[in-house]
């Protein structure tokens, strides 16, 4: 079996066309970030329950599936878990009880995501989120091939009632272990797959917010504290801040559900291929289905 550091610098080197010297050079730095980046055995406490019980009305049923991003890896207060975040967050802003279910599983990658809708079959999600993607990146895995098993995902989600928010894939170019020219390949190969992944999600009918490099101009006032103990994943400070953009791309989803459309920002319509390219450089750029037709995108900037 390859390791995954090296199967990360290869697919870096094969995107990016390089020589077979820069791509041991990749190999190199690859083993060393990985080496940097570590890891840990801990695994962060289950947030699935209720939210906002204090509230009237019925639970809005929200489904989490996705990778380690959205497990909360290294995060060790349940207040600070996606699935609190999350809950805590929507039920504030739509005023009634939020109830969570997370099926995310640590190393998941696109091809599990219709297994962990599976898993979920007891209750019929009303709205789900899907953060995806890392995983394929380190698996060599075909932009293409993973933005179309995103999509399945979402059809599936849609087929049963779920209304869809997705977080692209963030920008490895933030990742500090990664040294250039490792940082730049691996930087280009996960913006050409939140472009893709844009693309299938919003004409299966998600809408996508960008977490692009929505970390990066926090890092210049909070520093390492946006990145848990690996220099990896997000930290407590990072969850946050991931999470207050996939709510409140949650809650304008819902809210367009029952025809209460109130959108903070600058709503625009534009091609669906301009539109992810422009979310895949833009960090919290919402990306939704238009009326005008399916290459067609509304587009939402928060920031």
């Amino acid at each position: 079996m390859p390791s995954p550091a090296r199967t990360t610098a290869k697919a870096a080197a094969r995107t990016a066309g390089v020589s077979l010297g820069t791509y041991a050079i990749l190999v190199a730095q690859a083993l060393l970030a990985r080496k940097r980046i570590g890891t840990t055995a801990d695994r962060p406490p289950s947030g699935n329950g209720l939210y906002g019980d204090e509230l009237a009305g019925e639970p809005l049923h929200c489904l989490l599936l996705g990778d380690s991003t959205m497990v909360g890896y290294g995060v060790k207060d349940l207040a600070h878990t996606p699935s609190a975040l999350v809950g805590t967050g929507l039920s504030h802003l739509l005023d009634r009880p939020v109830r969570i279910r997370n099926e995310s599983t640590v190393g998941a990658r696109s091809r599990d995501l219709m297994h962990q809708i599976t898993a979920s079959d007891e209750q019929r999600p009303d709205l789900a989120f899907i953060l995806i993607g890392a995983n394929d990146i380190t698996h060599q895995v075909p932009a293409k091939r993973s933005a179309r098993r995103l999509a399945a995902a979402v059809s599936r989600l849609r087929s049963l009632g779920a209304e869809v928010v997705v977080g692209s894939v963030p920008d490895f170019g933030t990742i500090k272990p990664l040294p250039d020219p490792l940082r730049t390949v691996c930087r280009y190969w996960s913006r050409h797959l939140a472009r893709r992944q844009t693309v299938a999600a919003v004409e299966a009918g998600a809408r996508v917010v960008s977490l692009a490099d929505v970390l990066e101009p926090l890092l210049l006032v909070k520093g390492d504290a946006l990145f848990g103990d690996d220099r990896f994943h997000p930290s407590a400070d990072g969850y946050s801040t991931v999470c207050g953009f996939l709510v409140a791309a949650g809650a304008a989803q819902w809210r367009s559900r029952e025809e209460q459309p109130v959108e903070v920002g600058t709503v625009e319509q534009m091609p669906l291929g301009e539109a992810a390219e422009w979310a895949s450089e833009h960090g919290g750029t919402e990306v939704a289905p238009a009326p005008r037709g399916r290459r067609w995108a509304a587009v939402l900037r928060r920031r």
